[in-house]
């Protein structure tokens, strides 16, 4: 589930307490469960890592960056349920990997757990990281989009609307949740071939990218009713609270308060939009 937000407030969650902080050892957590993808073997990371520094943290599109003293990177995809944590996870039986500090600070250790086990943990060499998530890859951050940018690449396809919001080589960051809010704000139906935008209607959506995804980051995230999403000190985020159309299936829309929140699936995702506020073109 973790989205543009969610990594957005991980990084600004974790980036204080764990720069300039010498990494100490680098374990895999014990479990029974579908093991996470991790590159190279832990052998060989542990070699990578230890003695290292983190000098920065950052987010490129729905990745977690760690820039290493040795200039090497370490790159961590959450995917559908992985999360940074620095203190008390949703539960300990699904703790995959514990990097842990020699350096004093308030945390001892930061962890990465995952529910599903699809997450990814990737160390890059020098030099590696813009060959494998460069512009060839991944699509440009979402925050970093303006109109021209938008008009381009809707101009350019046919595909529905929502899809391309979720295609990550075209923009980077946008995924199920805040498309279907993006284009609610927007007012745009989801299925709308993305070449049959006016300027207008491109402007409304640019916009609301914007606004959608800078107020989710503010509000540190969605915490859905599985309790899944935690910041990185296992607190909620509120985001949800401000869901106009997500999950709302079969309840009147808070905007316009006449239509009907409908359910539909694209591209094996499922899109909520209000039946009044984003009317399908004949």
């Amino acid at each position: 589930m973790p989205e543009l937000p969610e990594v957005e407030t991980m990084v600004r969650g974790i980036r204080s307490h764990v720069i300039d902080r010498v990494i100490e050892n680098i374990v895999m957590c014990p479990n029974d469960f579908k093991p996470i993808s991790v590159v190279p073997r832990l052998p060989q990371l542990r070699k990578k890592l230890i003695g290292h520094r983190f000098v920065e943290v950052r987010r490129l599109g729905k990745r977690i960056v760690f820039d290493l003293s040795d200039q090497s990177n370490l790159v961590i995809e959450p995917r559908m349920t992985g999360l940074m944590v620095l203190s008390d996870p949703p539960d300990v039986n699904h703790l995959r990997i514990q990097i842990s500090f020699r350096s004093s600070g308030n945390f001892d250790s930061l962890w990465f757990w995952d529910r599903r086990g699809l997450g990814t943990v990737t160390w890059l060499e020098p030099g590696r990281l813009q060959e494998k998530l460069g512009s060839r890859s991944l699509g440009p951050d979402a925050l970093d989009f303006d109109v021209e940018r938008w008009i381009e690449c809707c101009g350019m396809t046919s595909r529905e609307i929502k899809v391309l919001l979720l295609d990550q080589k075209t923009v980077a960051g946008i995924g199920n949740i805040y498309a279907s809010e993006i284009l609610h704000r927007a007012g745009i139906h989801p299925s709308r071939p993305a070449n049959s935008l006016n300027s207008n209607s491109i402007d409304k959506i640019a916009a609301a990218v914007r606004s959608v995804l800078l107020k989710a980051i503010e509000c540190e995230g969605s915490t859905l009713g599985d309790g899944t999403y935690r910041n990185a000190l296992n607190q909620n985020g509120s985001y949800q609270n401000e869901h106009r159309v997500y999950l709302r299936e079969g309840q009147n829309c808070l905007s316009c308060h006449k239509g009907e929140i409908k359910r539909i699936v694209q591209a094996q995702r499922s899109t909520f939009f209000c039946s009044n506020c984003q009317k399908e073109r004949k």
